[in-house]
């Protein structure tokens, strides 16, 4: 088995989606990086490895078996095993994941460029391994709380966070009983539907304002989630924390 040693990871917890475990250059300060003493390095097939990096269900069993109790954390001078950890690669990406003790990747990580260049370097010439799982467990389906990708690419750190905090506004409002909240919002995103927003249904109006922040984020997006969480303190916490943490990500770069 190949391992990889002193490797730097910073763990996102319970996210099933791999556009949330950033990549390093959007690492924070306040991030609790940890370091691998040392972890198995797997090459698995594409399939398995997007299970691994997309989703939140159990692993193969021959897969857990294979790294039980391989990889130790380095903390404080002292080295602890960790019942499942490895680095899994696909062969052109990289991710780290810890099951926490549970047989699902409860943790997951990226890894400074220099080993995963180290890591993918590592399987060159040889096969992908094979283990006994259903390919058909990675089809997922993706709603407004778990967006698909593509409405991620190209977004920052703070704006995946801020768009996800949108979404959970916009999903809280779809199960208002107020109509005229959603018609409200709709106009506020987009005047231009000023005319005709009293015959729109309540399903077609809040269906339109989804349809229409879904694609992409701009000022525009920031501005309505902006003003769409006032009042609620849960969502303003969220905010204010992201603002804060985006705001000290940029003085530290400079």
């Amino acid at each position: 088995m190949l391992y990889l040693h002193d490797v730097w990871v910073n763990w996102f917890e319970g996210e099933e989606n791999g556009y949330n475990v950033s990549p390093f250059h959007e690492w924070r300060k306040e991030d609790g990086i940890e370091l691998l003493d040392q972890a198995p390095l797997l090459y698995i097939t594409d399939d398995l490895y997007q299970y691994i990096e997309n989703d939140l269900q159990d692993l193969p069993i021959s897969l857990l078996e294979s790294i039980h109790r391989r990889a130790y954390l380095r903390k404080n001078q002292e080295r602890k095993s960790l019942d499942y950890a490895a680095i899994v690669t696909n062969g052109h990406s990289v991710l780290a994941f810890d099951t926490l003790g549970y047989t699902l990747p409860v943790r997951k990580s990226r890894l400074i460029p220099r080993q995963e260049r180290l890591a993918l370097e590592m399987i060159e010439g040889q096969k992908p391994n094979k283990y006994d799982w259903d390919p058909a467990l990675a089809r997922k389906e993706h709603h407004i709380l778990s967006l698909s990708p593509e409405y991620m690419l190209g977004l920052t750190r703070k704006e995946r966070q801020l768009k996800q905090l949108l979404m959970m506004a916009l999903d809280q409002l779809q199960h208002t009983d107020n109509p005229e909240e959603i018609r409200y919002w709709l106009t506020e995103w987009e005047p231009s539907h000023y005319p005709m927003v009293k015959e729109y249904t309540i399903e077609q109006a809040w269906q339109k304002l989804y349809e229409g922040t879904t694609p992409g984020w701009s000022r525009s997006h920031e501005e309505l989630c902006g003003k769409i969480i006032k009042g609620q303190p849960f969502f303003e916490k969220i905010w204010e924390l992201e603002n804060h943490k985006a705001e000290a990500g940029i003085k530290n770069q400079n």
